[in-house]
């Protein structure tokens, strides 16, 4: 299984976590949902118009759980199109290690082993996302590498991606380009060398799109992607929601750059799985 892993650059283990889980960890994002006022805090994310190139809430998310909408959460009078679990893009970045439940899921043995084995010789948990994929209005994610906005001398980044709900081609599962995580770092994006956020393009070679395929996923299902592996979503106008859950794990023998986007403050240091036996 690594070595399908090293070839393909991403691989597929379902029913890694029971579906029980699955559902507890919905229903804690649903709580920390019912917290939430869209009408306080209007903060935009969108791999289509990069909003949150300028959005403060965005670039201080770090070491923080905040919430961002989908492009057309709004009707024009201002009002919600639809419910708030079904108007969010996603929450993030540090609900692993914020929030008890989040915490749970997020270190347990057998995520440590397989960190392990790909690879990561002292992981550190950097960013986790809860991406709700809402239906109807469910945004289109375009093709890029992880590594991109998780950068590491040497990359590090390695995504683990579980699927809460089922995630099929209506409702906009993952889709891959196997071994072309072995092509060059097309762009870094969102950093900030001087305070605002600016994206390099260092690649311009096209992706081999005609080598694309879909990931399906069922509930429960782990997929776990090298940082340089090209990967990308459709928009879902399905009427079912995909919700899923991504850690994003570096290994803390890499440096990572003051100038990437992500940072944390000192009360809120790394962690990795120490302790998780």
């Amino acid at each position: 299984m690594v070595g399908a892993y090293r070839e393909a650059g991403v691989i597929i283990l379902r029913d890694f976590v029971s579906r029980e889980d699955c559902v507890q960890l919905q229903r804690r994002a649903l709580e920390l949902v019912d917290a939430f006022d869209p009408h306080e805090v209007r903060s935009v994310f969108s791999t289509t118009r990069n909003e949150q190139l300028d959005d403060t809430y965005f670039i201080e998310s770090g070491d923080k759980i905040r919430f961002f909408l989908e492009n057309d959460a709004f009707d024009d009078n201002g009002r919600l199109r639809q419910s708030k679990e079904h108007s969010l893009n996603k929450m993030g970045h540090a609900m692993h290690d914020l929030d008890p439940v989040f915490d749970a899921f997020s270190r347990t043995p057998e995520l440590a082993e397989v960190a392990r084995r790909v690879g990561l010789e002292d992981p550190a948990i950097l960013q986790s996302m809860y991406i709700f994929k809402p239906p109807r209005i469910g945004g289109e994610v375009v093709c890029h590498q992880d590594s991109s906005y998780i950068y590491t001398e040497p990359e590090s980044c390695v995504g683990f991606w579980f699927a809460l709900e089922d995630a099929t081609l209506e409702n906009g599962c993952m889709q891959f380009i196997p071994g072309a995580h072995r092509m060059p770092l097309k762009k870094r994006n969102y950093r900030r060398p001087d305070g605002r956020l600016v994206t390099e393009t260092l690649d311009e070679t096209p992706w081999p799109e005609e080598r694309r395929i879909a990931a399906e996923a069922p509930a429960g299902t782990l997929v776990i992607f090298d940082g340089r592996a090209p990967h990308l979503s459709a928009a879902n106008r399905s009427d079912r929601s995909r919700h899923a859950y991504t850690l994003h794990v570096i290994d803390r023998t890499c440096h990572y750059p003051a100038e990437n986007w992500l940072q944390r403050s000192a009360a809120l240091p790394l962690r990795g799985f120490e302790g998780v036996t």
